[in-house]
This record gives C-alpha cells, sequence and structure tokens, in this order.
C-alpha cells in the first residue's frame, strides 16, 4: 500500500506508502497473491456481519566510576514538552476533511482495533501489538483522524482507497475508513494480513513480531517486513526480501522502530 507519512517529532516527512493488494475470500488456507497498499470520521460503526470474523485480526549498561577530582551535580531535570512535537504543517495537496476526535478517543480506537481477532480460523494466535499500531498511527496522522492526504490516505491509519476495498473483500466486510474506529481496524487489518502472509510465506508460519527475533531495525525479521509492507506493499517488500534479503524502505522501518522505543505519543 502507499501511504503519504506526515512529518514526525523533528523531522518533517513525506513518504509515499501503496499497499499492493491482492488475495482471495476470508475462508481460505492460504494468505493470497500479495497485496498493494493501505488509508477518520466519526461517524457509527456498523454492525459486524454474523460470518465468521476471519478479517485482519494477530546486558544492563555498567554504572560509571565516581571520579575523585570531580565534584557531584545535581541531576537535571527533563522538562515536560509544552507543545506536540508532532509537526501538523499538512502539504498543499493535504487537507482536514470534518471534526478531528479527540487523541483519547483515537487511542482508545486503536488498542481496540489491535485486540480483535482477524483470523480465528487459520491462526487464532496472531495478534497485532497494540504498540505496533499505535506507533505507525502516530507517525502516519500524529493520531489526527481527519487528515486526508495527498495519495488519498486518510484518516488515523491513512488508509489508501485501494485498502480498504483489498481488506472489505478479501475478508467479506464493510469497514468505513472514514469512520475513525474502523479505518483503525482497516490498518490493523492490514498489518496482520502482512503477518500472515510474510510469516506463512518465509518464516514457517511463526507469526511473532516480537522485537527480540529482529538483530536490527534493518533486518529482514517478520517484524521489519511487516512494517515495510504496510508503507510499500507486500509486493514491493518481498521483491527486497528475494532479492538480497533486504527491505525495500529501510528509513521508513527505522522512523517506526524508533518510535516503538520511545514515542511522543505516549504521553497521551
Amino acid at each position: 500500500m502507499k501511504v503519504r507519512l506526515l512529518a514526525v517529532a523533528t523531522a518533517v516527512l513525506m513518504v509515499t506508502a501503496g499497499c499492493g493488494l491482492l488475495g482471495g475470500g476470508d475462508d481460505d488456507t492460504s494468505s493470497g497473491s500479495a497485496p498493494v497498499a493501505v488509508t477518520a470520521a466519526d461517524s457509527p460503526e456498523p454492525e459486524e456481519s454474523p460470518a465468521p470474523e476471519e478479517t485482519e485480526e494477530e546486558s544492563p549498561t555498567p554504572k560509571p566510576k565516581p571520579s575523585k577530582t570531580t565534584t557531584s551535580k545535581k541531576p537535571t531535570v527533563k522538562a515536560t514538552p509544552t507543545e506536540d512535537p508532532f509537526n501538523r504543517q499538512l502539504p498543499d495537496c493535504a487537507k482536514y476533511v470534518g471534526k478531528a476526535v479527540s487523541f483519547a478517543k483515537a487511542k482508545a480506537a486503536l488498542n481496540a482495533a489491535a485486540a480483535k481477532v482477524y483470523w480465528p480460523i487459520n491462526a487464532p494466535k496472531l495478534k497485532v501489538p497494540a504498540e505496533l499500531v499505535r506507533v505507525v498511527a502516530w507517525h502516519e496522522s500524529g493520531w489526527v483522524s481527519n487528515i486526508q492526504n495527498c495519495d488519498g490516505g486518510y484518516g488515523l491509519m491513512q488508509v489508501m482507497p485501494d485498502t480498504e476495498d483489498f481488506i472489505n473483500g478479501r475478508f467479506t466486510k464493510s469497514y468505513d475508513a472514514d469512520d475513525y474506529r474502523q479505518n483503525a481496524i482497516l490498518g490493523a487489518n492490514y498489518l496482520a494480513w502482512l503477518t500472515k502472509y510474510f510469516g506463512e510465506n518465509f518464516f514457517k508460519n511463526d507469526y511473532s513480531l516480537s522485537t527480540s527475533k529482529c538483530k536490527t531495525d534493518a533486518s529482514p525479521c517478520l517484524l521489519n517486513m511487516v512494517i515495510d509492507g504496510y508503507n510499500m506493499g507486500a509486493g514491493s517488500t518481498e521483491t527486497a526480501f528475494k532479492d538480497g534479503k533486504k527491505l525495500s524502505n529501510p528509513e521508513y522501518v527505522a522512523l517506526i522502530r524508533a518510535n516503538m522505543r520511545d514515542c511522543d505519543c505516549d504521553r497521551y
């Protein structure tokens, strides 16, 4: 999926994302073909269909020795930020549509989306970490639920129209990216699909997104590939892996991994 990300923390960065999406029905035992890309308004969430919910759910640092010749100093207390560090200056072609929801509602929606089980039949233990969903949304939109970006990405997760169509078609759903809660679900659902697809094809059905399985932020572990796929699309990520076990957009992955360690969103 192609997603354009907004500037985060100290840098204003525009990243083109694309959810290359292809795939079959939700009750397939395989993940389907590689997809194309992912993308919040405050409308009521439609009721779930009674069909099975196969909708993308799953060394300590040594202390320095004190110097005999130096005098002790009082520890410096880090000041609490007085303003949101996320740069909300939109590109000329981007705009706000409708009214944004509060950060509290945005966070609740993202956590709820991460808690869903998207593969209850084929991979019931597959879960998308809530931290991953939150930091991806923070990087993509700064948790601003009503941003419509230049490339068509919208909302908390900057869900692309193609990604919305792919998820709804693949899992027989009718999620609306204009609703911030369903936007969060669409993004988390796509992360879950990427986890299933890459885990099944390259990691012997291991769906763990633990950071402990990644040697570095740039290594082609499952977590990094899922992050890369969210930005570049599964097809680009798969091609890069096959060509040399590398990522197609390591810069984007590094930013997300850095946010997982220390995100300004954790203040909310």
